[in-house]
């Protein structure tokens, strides 16, 4: 049998407990996720139905439903092989993002500690590049390309901020700015000594698009985020004690330097499958974990659900892009810039 008890006289705290076991639920937390997850998948059935050929949502179920493909016809076909592509990518680049973000902001200890701002998404996107330019387009070898050029930056920010024994969380986020301001030119050069179509393509990957995307693009990133995940998950209670200060950690038997290097490799990992699937999208893993952080009213950063918020947030630009009423074909990426940009001002508007 199963009992509920309030824990510490908590609002949201319980303890479920069966014979000598016991479990900790916030049932404020499991509420918000529940909430989010269920709206994601409202929104994903919304964005199957958007399109140039304009399907209800009834239609949309019935097809994914459907045990015999060929009977709908056409309509199957826009939908399992243009539309989902195109959502599933968003949805798990949106959540490699959200995920990304909140692990490299717990291991620094700093709002500020998003793959974008500290430089590895620049290069992924710099290793995904010299994929297009010089050799060839194909979205897996792009994907292959963004992970090696992702984990190559990870090694020089992290070997550049050793010292004293460990990897200051001070020198990680500095020397990751500089390290992807470096990139950001060299991406620069790379367009310009490239021939034109490569050139146009690499220029076009970098704005940031979920235009004609396949499963190709899609699969690595979901891929890699059902394994990713539940590998943070294992060391939630670490970056927890992470999060208490260096001192405290160590007390608590947490080895910092080891968890530092094993989160930094998935961090970068996650954002080097997303960037390789849309190009390089910015705002998201700045964002979501801190929204999170103030939707839920905690100090801990929440993995699972920043990554919910952030696949939120990349479907919804994705809607935008796709109703703005005037005819244009805006990138995701300077989408998600601009809200970015907007959110940063209002952050910086309210904290006076």
């Amino acid at each position: 049998m199963f009992t509920v008890t309030k824990v510490l006289s908590s609002r949201y705290l319980y303890a479920l407990r069966w014979k000598s076991a016991s479990v900790v639920v916030n049932v404020k937390n499991v509420s918000t996720a529940s909430i989010m997850a269920l709206s994601l998948c409202t929104l994903t059935l919304f964005a199957l139905s958007v399109g140039k050929l304009p399907m209800t949502v009834h239609q949309v179920l019935e097809i994914l439903l459907s045990s015999e493909r060929v009977e709908a016809g056409f309509q199957a076909k826009i939908v399992w092989d243009i539309r989902l592509p195109r959502v599933v990518a968003a949805l798990f680049a949106g959540a490699a993002l959200g995920a990304s973000g909140a692990v490299f902001q717990a291991i620094s200890r700093n709002p500020l500690g998003s793959p974008d701002i500290i430089g590895f998404t620049s290069g992924a996107a710099a290793g995904a590049l010299i994929q297009i330019i010089y050799f060839a387009d194909c979205a897996l070898q792009v994907a292959i390309g963004a992970i090696v050029g992702g984990l190559s930056t990870a090694v020089v920010v992290l070997v550049l901020s050793y010292q004293g024994g460990t990897i200051k969380r001070q020198n990680l986020v500095l020397t990751g700015i500089g390290v992807g301001a470096i990139l950001s030119a060299f991406n620069g050069l790379l367009l310009v000594k490239g021939d034109i179509d490569s050139a146009m393509t690499g220029n076009l990957w970098l704005a940031g698009s979920l235009h004609a995307r396949t499963w190709e693009h899609a699969l690595p990133v979901m891929f890699g985020v059902v394994l990713l995940l539940p590998l943070i998950k294992l060391f939630t209670a670490a970056i927890a004690g992470l999060e208490l200060g260096e001192l405290r950690a160590q007390s608590l038997g947490i080895r910092i330097l080891k968890l530092r290097l094993i989160m930094t490799l998935i961090g970068v990992a996650l954002a080097a499958l997303a960037t390789a699937a849309t190009g390089p999208i910015a705002f998201i893993a700045l964002a979501a974990p801190q929204l999170m952080v103030r939707l839920r009213n905690t100090a801990n950063l929440p993995i699972i659900s920043s990554a919910l918020m952030g696949a939120s947030i990349l479907l919804i630009a994705d809607l935008i892009t796709q109703l703005i009423p005037m005819d244009l074909n805006l990138p995701i990426g300077r989408v998600c810039g601009i809200i970015g940009g907007i959110y940063l001002l209002w952050l910086v508007t309210k904290s006076r």
